[in-house]
């Protein structure tokens, strides 16, 4: 039986990469009421076709779960450009998910594994190739909690490495049941801890920090260097 208590999960900081192309949307960083921006939206759209596909999709945010203001962009992206080709392990395509690390270190494992497979599959030549920008936000939250030997052992299908079947399910089981996410140990990390976010109100909203560029070995990425004061070039192990 796949279960997971609610607990109180309070970080004062969590870490997120991201691609620099990630677009800022600017609808939700204005000071208007998010409940409003189906009305504004609709009134740009008509004379700026490309606004929809800028914005994404609002109707899988409902109105009290949204979130404006500065910085507004990364929470609410996640949930409004959702698509059955882009799953993961906590959100299926037909729903979004806010996934961050707890530390830079396993957000940058996390990140660098599924870069890694994209330009695998690409056949990418070897290079710094890959310009990412660092979020940084804090969380108090009730999430369903993966952590814990014993949790790990009876729900290991959740964290398989590659098949996200049962962790989708379980997520949109736990989503359709009110649930505000989930919390659970990185497999890409050791000893790292993630969450998933159903929604963009569960997080406080991110701030931009470091930027970084990701450098391809040819099998995988094997450095990152950060730019800015008291950067330098890491060594990623295998």
């Amino acid at each position: 039986m796949v279960s997971a208590r609610a607990v109180r999960v309070v970080w004062p900081d969590y870490r997120r990469l991201i691609g620099t192309a990630y677009p800022p949307i600017d609808l939700f960083e204005d000071i208007a009421d998010p409940a409003d921006w189906d009305l504004l939206g609709a009134a740009e759209g008509k004379s700026n076709p490309r606004l929809a596909e800028t914005i994404g999709n609002l109707d899988l945010v409902p109105p009290a779960r949204r979130v404006g203001g500065p910085g507004a962009s990364y929470a609410m992206a996640p949930f409004t450009h959702v698509s059955p080709e882009r799953k993961g392990r906590f959100h299926d395509g037909g729903f979004g998910a806010f996934y961050a690390a707890r530390t830079f270190e396993t957000a940058l494992f996390e990140v660098t594994h599924h870069q890694g497979r994209f330009y695998a599959a690409t056949g990418e030549a070897p290079g710094w190739i890959a310009d990412m920008r660092e979020l940084v936000g804090s969380i108090d939250a009730r999430l369903a909690d993966l952590r814990g030997s014993r949790t790990r052992a009876e729900n290991a299908a959740l964290l398989d490495p590659d098949d996200y079947t049962a962790s989708q399910a379980f997520a949109l089981a736990l989503r359709q049941g009110g649930a505000d996410g989930i919390v659970y140990p990185s497999v890409r990390h050791e000893g790292g801890e993630c969450f998933a976010a159903f929604y963009p109100d569960v997080m406080s909203i991110p701030l931009q920090a470091r930027h970084l560029t990701c450098h391809w070995d040819g099998t995988r990425i094997d450095m990152v260097k950060i730019h800015g004061d008291g950067g330098g070039v890491w060594r990623i192990e295998a």
